[in-house]
């Protein structure tokens, strides 16, 4: 409906129906209401800020995640993108160093889940997920249009028209499940009420049309599967997002304990330095007092020069992965801070326990809580239904349509007075017959094609996860096996030392075994810290890949046994 108003003629208004209504007078009050409600409206549309649209964004995109996800998942913490309020169980953490300078293990693993940028990277993945299925379902819910037309056109020989054209629209469609499509709308045109009478102000249009499938695969049945695929995405999406925050976790802390063992490598570098050392200070008294050769002096001065050398290259390589690791907490690298070396000392204090699970039981744990497998068996579903529905495209297609509109009176334009009496009606049939059905043909090819392949998939998966999970199990009692050998050997190797020591004071060695006895004992010092933590770690893996391990509010972990 539109307003015409001509600069010969301001008594006259029109609609574009054809149809014509008459004013007695365009009054100056007729347009300051025009203004007036033209400007609450744009008023009204431009107060909602920016900050409104992100918050109402984030408010549905985490209803969403929140209903989709489930307890078995894990833990409903750190999930959050870092410009959203955190969850109340997450734990606060700034990127503020601790004022010692030294940082704990879980203080590394919240700063990792906090501030971690490929961390961040898979929460935004997540949410944008979320966010694509909301503009998926903002097609089947209520949607509302207001729109206000005007145009000024000047003809020329002083005739000069201005048009006005108002309208609110309000449309839904509604998606069934066995493709049924449902659209209703009611449009208002409200040009009457900034034109004139109050009493006769909205001129409604009621509309309704059906669409539902009798055969084949038209209606909404394609569009019923893109909803139902869509709100599965973000479900998988979620699973994924759970098992990286295990391998995440995992990672983080096998990072961390690397960095303490290199720490350790660089003290018993030091340690056999000074062992050397004074050996060839001893032996250098005993060649000036006649008691050993200069061959023997000239070897351990070698061996001293060597272990110098060792402990230059353990600090290398300490040093180098601080810098690493700090690039995992998404620190600087030239930030002054330091692992807790207590964390070793608590580690080697606990030493090694055995895991309470058989080996069938544990695959069996893992066929059943393997996130990733839950993906990979829902897969085979969505590619199922898939082959349903392109088999439906290849034979006759026939919809049952149907349409309705009423309109209110235009003498007595109330809104509430539809004339369902004068309204259109229709009912009809939607048909097509299968004389061309070659690109249906290739669609439904490659979706048999893609649930054998799915099928495979999911079988080698399983393969996979069984593979994981019997490896992870042996680690486990290999790491365990080597490190009580390693605990031997440490403990001979210091026995060795000192005995060695006596003899080389009794003449009963040579100055080399002495020196090879030190070489040694520094292996077997950095074997066993090595054999425990990489116990530890083979441990947490052997949680993960079966598919017990939970993450905590503060990114730690717990073996859930339920």
């Amino acid at each position: 409906m539109k307003l015409i108003w001509t600069k010969n003629d301001v008594t006259q208004v029109g609609f574009a129906s054809g149809k014509g209504i008459m004013f007695s007078r365009f009054r100056p009050v007729t347009l300051l209401c025009w203004g007036l409600c033209t400007a609450a409206i744009f008023g009204i549309a431009g107060g909602c800020s920016s900050e409104h649209y992100k918050a109402d964004a984030d408010k549905e995109v985490y209803k969403i995640i929140d209903s989709k996800w489930r307890a078995r998942f894990g833990q409903k913490v750190n999930y959050k993108i870092s410009d959203v309020a955190p969850s109340p169980n997450d734990v606060q953490i700034g990127k503020a160093l601790p004022s010692s300078g030294v940082i704990s293990l879980a203080e590394a693993v919240a700063m990792a889940t906090a501030h971690n940028r490929d961390y961040q990277a898979r929460k935004e993945s997540l949410y944008l997920s979320a966010l694509s299925l909301t503009g998926t379902r903002h097609q089947y819910a209520r949607q509302w249009f207001g729109t206000i037309d005007s145009e000024y056109v000047n003809v020329g020989g002083g005739d000069e028209d201005v048009s006005i054209d108002a309208l609110l629209k309000a449309e839904q469609t509604h998606l069934l499940a066995n493709g049924v499509m449902i659209s209703t709308g009611l449009a208002i045109d409200w040009i009457r009420f900034l034109a004139g009478d109050p009493r006769t102000s909205l001129y409604s249009v009621l509309s309704a049309s059906l669409n539902a499938p009798l055969l084949g695969a038209g209606a909404g049945k394609v569009a019923r599967e893109q909803l139902t695929q869509a709100e599965r995405e973000v479900l998988y999406d979620i699973r994924s997002f759970n098992r990286y925050r295990k391998t995440f976790v995992v990672d983080i802390v096998t990072a961390y304990y690397g960095v303490l063992q290199r720490r350790d490598a660089v003290t018993n570098a030091k340690n056999n330095y000074k062992r050397v050392l004074e050996s060839k200070e001893r032996l250098d008294m005993e060649a000036e007092a006649g008691r050993k050769s200069r061959i023997d002096v000239d070897e351990a001065e070698q061996n001293v020069l060597g272990a110098e050398s060792m402990v230059v290259a353990a600090q290398q390589r300490y040093e180098q992965s601080l810098d690493a690791f700090k690039i995992q907490l998404s620190l600087p690298t030239d930030a002054n801070v330091e692992l807790d070396q207590n964390e070793l000392r608590a580690l080697e204090e606990a030493g090694i326990s055995e895991v309470d699970y058989t080996l069938d039981a544990a695959i069996e744990t893992a066929l059943l809580r393997r996130l990733d497998l839950a993906n990979s068996a829902d897969w085979i579903d969505d590619a199922l239904r898939n082959v349903i529905l392109k088999a439906d495209g290849l034979g006759p297609q026939l919809n049952l349509t149907g349409s309705a509109g009423v309109e209110s009176s235009r003498e007595r334009t109330d809104f509430s007075r539809l004339q369902f009496r004068s309204g259109s009606y229709g009912l009809g049939f939607d048909a097509d017959l299968p004389l061309d059905r070659k690109i249906q043909r290739n669609a439904y090819r490659q979706a048999l094609i893609t649930l054998e392949q799915q099928q495979r998939q999911y079988e080698d998966d399983i393969d996979r996860i069984k593979l994981a999970v019997r490896g992870a199990y042996r680690l486990l009692q290999e790491t365990s096996d080597r490190y009580k050998i390693e605990k031997n050997s440490l403990a001979l190797a210091k026995e060795r030392v000192e005995m060695n020591k006596v003899l080389l004071d009794a003449g009963r060695v040579e100055t080399r075994i002495l020196l090879l006895s030190q070489d040694a004992l520094l292996r077997a010092q950095d074997n066993v810290i090595g054999a425990l933590v990489d116990h530890t770690i083979a441990k947490m893996s052997f949680f993960r890949d079966v598919g017990i391990l939970q993450v905590k509010p503060d990114g730690m972990w717990e073996q859930r046994t339920q």
